[in-house]
Formats: structure tokens, C-alpha cells, sequence
């Protein structure tokens, strides 16, 4: 991990940075963190963008959706995670309903994620609709990233979680949104649960980065929920998903074990209390 001069710091990844990989063929990794212990093991083991996700309405609240998270309980995940990363850039959800009603509402939600929370970034979903949100965030000196594909603030909209954009109109759509939040000054895309083969063309035709989840490898970087490649959620199995560890099987062992020395008066021992 590279250093800033003199202070031992690592050099913080920027925007910038995460494009000049995508020129440079150097694939991105993102990974969710909310909170200040999970951001620390994260930034450390040099992951290069920190997505603040509105998923923290599932994993960390235990909602069924991302819906009912709000601006403020975001803005709390972000800033534990600010507090924690040295190196990765931290882009941040807007939840639903702090973004869609107008662009005033949009800035200011914007505004505070940046200025209270310490957010680098925010992420919206939705295509051509946002164009100018995009473009009024952009202008105010807040970079954004996008999301296209499977947008799981419109859920209710879709009715499903199935593969987006099969169908040809669906995917000239996507095309055509993924051309216009570059256009508005997006500095990356997220694309969720597309066909591999459309991801790559979106890929090939934009200048600025796509991240993909559930979209292929062919995308400029890739983005999983971090309880999810850990292991310490079992009940959400899509094809996409690759667990790199097996924590809640660990963490339950561990509370077993803490649980039996307890009962059997082996925890404490001698060594672990004061005289």
C-alpha cells in the first residue's frame, strides 16, 4: 500500500483515481461497510472504494427492503465509517425519498451526506429521470455515482429481483441512461443484475467506470455486501454472490464456547483477573 510522503499515511483513493484505473485496465474493488470496526478491516486490507449502502436497512436493521432507512440513520452509517478508513474513498446511498421529490431536496440531501456525515460520494439510482439531479449535485462540486439495472429503491415498482434489461427495448433504455449520467457528470456506474453481455457494452462505451454486482466480469470493478462474501449472511443465495468466508458458522462457535466456559466456571481464569 502506497504512502503519503513523510506521515506514513496511505494516499486516499479519489474519483479520480478509480477512472484512472478503468484507463490504465486495473479493476476496482468496492465492498459495504457501516460502521467504524468493519471500515477499519476493510480500508486495511486495501479495498479501494467503501459503499455506505442503503443495504444497512437489511443487514443492520433487518428490514426486508432499503426502504425505510433514512437520510439521517445513513448519514450516522457514513460517519462511523469515515472514522474508521484512511485509504478508500467512501461513497454514500441516498435513501429513498432524499432525492427523487426535486433537485433542491436532492442538493441538500446531497449537501449533508458530504459536509455532516464526511461522505466523499453519493450513489443515486435511476436513469434518465435523475439526469438533472445529477447534473445539480455534480455542479455543486459533489461527485456521483450512478445506478443502473436492478434498483432495489424501486422494487415496488418492479415487483421482483430478477435479472434487468433481457428485453431489448429494457436494454436500449439502459444504454441510453448509462450515456446520459455520464453525460450529466456521473463518475462511475454501478450496474446490478444485468446480462453479462449488456454490461460489457456499457462498459466498452463509457469513458468512466462501471461496477458490477451480478453484471458480469467484463465490468471495471465489482461490489458485494460485505456480510454477505463473509459469510455472516445465510439466508440471501443469488448466483452472483461468493462467500470468502464462513464468519457466522465461526461466530457462533465462539459464543458457544464463551457460553460453556461461563457455565463451567472456566471463564475467568486466574490469568485474566486481578489480584
Amino acid at each position: 500500500m502506497s504512502t503519503g510522503s513523510g506521515n506514513n499515511r496511505p494516499v486516499r483513493v479519489t474519483t479520480q483515481t478509480v477512472v484512472d484505473m478503468k484507463h490504465r485496465g486495473e479493476k476496482i474493488g468496492m465492498l459495504t461497510a457501516y460502521d467504524y470496526s468493519m471500515a477499519r478491516i476493510v480500508d486495511a486490507a486495501g479495498i479501494d472504494i467503501i459503499l455506505v449502502g442503503d443495504s444497512a436497512s437489511n443487514v443492520m436493521a433487518g428490514h426486508e427492503t432499503t426502504l425505510p432507512i433514512t437520510l439521517e440513520q445513513m448519514m450516522y452509517h457514513t460517519s462511523c465509517v469515515v472514522r474508521g478508513a484512511e485509504r478508500a474513498l467512501i461513497v454514500a446511498d441516498l435513501p429513498f425519498m432524499s432525492y427523487q421529490n426535486t433537485t433542491k431536496e436532492a442538493l441538500i440531501s446531497a449537501g449533508k451526506m458530504m459536509k455532516e456525515a464526511g461522505a466523499h460520494a453519493v450513489k443515486l439510482e435511476g436513469g434518465a429521470f435523475i439526469v438533472d439531479t445529477v447534473k445539480k449535485i455534480v455542479g455543486a462540486g459533489i461527485p456521483v455515482m450512478g445506478h443502473l439495472g436492478l434498483t432495489p429503491q424501486s422494487i415496488y415498482k418492479f415487483g421482483t429481483y430478477k435479472v434487468r434489461a433481457t428485453e431489448e427495448d429494457e436494454a436500449a433504455r439502459l444504454l441510453e441512461d448509462a450515456a446520459s449520467l455520464e453525460e450529466a457528470g456521473a463518475f462511475a456506474l454501478v450496474l446490478e443484475k444485468i446480462p453479462a453481455k449488456l454490461a460489457r457494452k456499457v462498459t466498452e462505451m463509457l469513458s468512466i467506470p462501471t461496477i458490477g454486482i451480478g453484471a458480469g466480469s467484463s465490468c471495471d470493478g465489482q461490489v458485494l455486501v460485505l456480510h454477505d462474501m463473509l459469510g455472516l449472511n445465510k439466508d440471501f443465495n443469488p448466483r452472483f454472490i461468493r462467500r470468502y468466508a464462513d464468519l457466522s458458522t465461526v461466530m457462533t462457535g465462539a459464543v458457544q464456547n464463551y457460553i460453556k466456559d461461563v457455565k463451567a466456571s472456566a471463564f475467568p481464569n486466574e490469568n485474566e483477573q486481578y489480584d
